[in-house]
């Protein structure tokens, strides 16, 4: 079994710097929910690893949260993927928790609940924070220039530590090269 982890704001869906707190402000990019299915169809399994402070701020609800997540797996269902599982931290920068990424507590669990090995495995995100917890990991670190993307394409263009990061436009462009060159 192939595997590949998204972020999800900004990757999967549009971000906003106050926080995607609904159903009604969660809007998928466009291509990225037919890019899930495609990566189904082509024998990934696909887990989402995403930060989710807005909770610990008070900002949304754990089952605002939950429906958010639901509206994704629906959405994905329907275009004919699935979704293996979505990890979240809840946490502020400042907890010190080990799941909030750059750490790799999220990518921990998932690598233990699905008894895989995260070495090689595609991890596509939009910030260096992203990049930082997959290359923390093993994984290969994919950007977009989606969400916060063209910012940290900026960022990690010189920095010799990103050397081997591949940058796509989108989910949708990195899924189809991706297909192509299976």
């Amino acid at each position: 079994m192939k595997w590949i982890i998204l972020d999800r704001d900004g990757v999967i869906n549009f971000d906003s710097d106050q926080y995607i707190k609904s159903v009604a402000e969660w809007k998928p990019i466009p291509g990225s929910i037919e890019a899930i299915a495609d990566l189904c169809s082509a024998g990934y399994s696909v887990a989402i690893a995403t930060n989710q402070s807005g909770i610990s701020r008070g900002l949304f609800s754990l089952d605002d949260l939950e429906d958010i997540h639901s509206e994704l797996n629906t959405l994905v269902e329907e275009a004919g993927g699935h979704v293996a599982g979505i990890f979240y931290c809840p946490h502020l920068p400042d907890d010190e928790c080990t799941c909030r990424k750059p750490k790799t507590g999220l990518l921990e669990e998932i690598a233990k609940q699905f008894e895989i090995d995260l070495k090689g495995v595609p991890f596509v995100g939009d910030s260096e924070k992203d990049l930082q917890a997959g290359q923390n990991k093993g994984c290969l670190p994919i950007l977009v220039c989606t969400g916060k993307g063209e910012k940290t394409r900026q960022i990690i263009n010189n920095n010799a530590a990103y050397r081997d990061v591949s940058v796509y436009d989108d989910l949708s462009a990195y899924v189809k090269s991706l297909i192509e060159n299976i």
